[in-house]
């Protein structure tokens, strides 16, 4: 999957089971119907007697209802028959009414952890952009990214999602972005609005892409792009231990290094953005499979999570490789 978190759970990956919300049965093991009162008297099973004497007018035995005989009909007054009509013109239950995750449950949370990524980056944007709070600015920026990391891989490997995480991570991804789209905007003006222009057309690309081309990842080449992405992340926690420890004096670190002529960052930001891409249709079709299941609905948290990730990471290669465009 695009991130560890939808490999690892049995809920999205297929290969478990979680839990439904439980649902009334009967002592006889039966679904229940709606107005269901256990232990009521014509609820006894077939045969059984509610009290001793069975068989003479208290029985409870097949055909007979609420003190009547064998063979002789209940009493059901007009109340009751218009409750249980209503009932059953009652439209079914939907996943809302079951506890049940939706795509709406997804939408809705995936925009509140957007909205905490502007509401954050913006403060950190003028801090990162003003003189005389430009330090603050970039420390911000460093703890945002190691905060980002941290959470990022906390939030993947959990096997059941945490709200108060999953919006921490959040907090820290927007400090990292806005003190890094800040300095990008400042050097080159207009990239930030051009990467977010990229980044919602490849979303839109792969959107339709999934729901009306089918596009999917077969197994045997999830599992290969499950790895590539692990690589590109070692290679990019090196690239910026490099850099901040100042052992790469190029501004962009190992990205800076020329191949025949190229600059590495800019072969390895293609990549980068073909995985990221793919990855939007593997968190799609996780996303998809939970509604599907019906998983309970804290598990929305979770398919947030994963678009944003992606979504986040797509930006920020699309604004790195602008950058080095045109440093070229």
């Amino acid at each position: 999957m695009s991130n560890p978190f939808f490999s690892r759970s049995a809920a999205f990956n297929g290969r478990g089971s979680v839990a439904a919300p439980p649902q009334s049965m009967t002592p006889n093991g039966y679904p229940t119907m709606p107005g269901y009162q256990p232990g009521q008297p014509s609820q006894a099973g077939y045969g059984q007697p509610s009290q001793p004497g069975y068989g003479v007018g208290t029985s409870t035995a097949y055909g007979a209802g609420y003190g009547q005989g064998y063979g002789q009909p209940a009493q059901v007054s007009a109340e009751q028959v218009a409750d249980l009509e209503s009932q059953y013109g009652a439209p079914s239950a939907t996943n809302v009414d079951r506890g049940r995750m939706t795509y709406d449950d997804v939408i809705v949370r995936t925009a509140g952890m957007f909205a905490i990524i502007l509401g954050v980056g913006a403060v950190v944007w003028r801090l990162a952009t003003n003189p005389a709070t430009m330090g603050y600015g970039y420390l911000a920026m460093l703890v945002g990214c190691i905060g980002a990391l941290v959470l990022g891989l906390v939030n993947s490997f959990k096997r059941e999602p945490s709200p108060v995480l999953i919006m921490a991570y959040a907090v820290f991804e927007g400090a990292m972005l806005g003190a890094f789209s800040g300095v990008m905007e400042f050097m080159y003006p207009g990239i930030v609005m051009q990467a977010m222009v990229a980044t919602a057309a490849t979303f839109i690309v792969m959107l339709c892409a999934y729901k009306f081309a089918g596009f999917r990842v077969s197994g045997r080449v999830a599992r290969i792009f499950v790895i590539a992405m692990c690589g590109y992340l070692l290679f990019s926690v090196v690239n910026f231990g490099l850099m901040i420890t100042g052992v790469s004096t190029d501004p962009w670190g190992l990205r800076g290094v020329e191949v025949f002529g190229i600059p590495l960052g800019l072969i390895v930001g293609l990549l980068a953005v073909v995985m990221a891409s793919v990855s939007l249709a593997m968190d799609f079709e996780a996303i998809q499979r939970g509604v599907e299941r019906g998983l309970p609905t804290k598990y929305a948290w979770s398919g947030a999570f994963g678009l944003v990730l992606t979504i986040v990471w797509l930006y920020v290669e699309f604004l790195r490789i602008l950058a080095i465009l045109r440093d070229n």
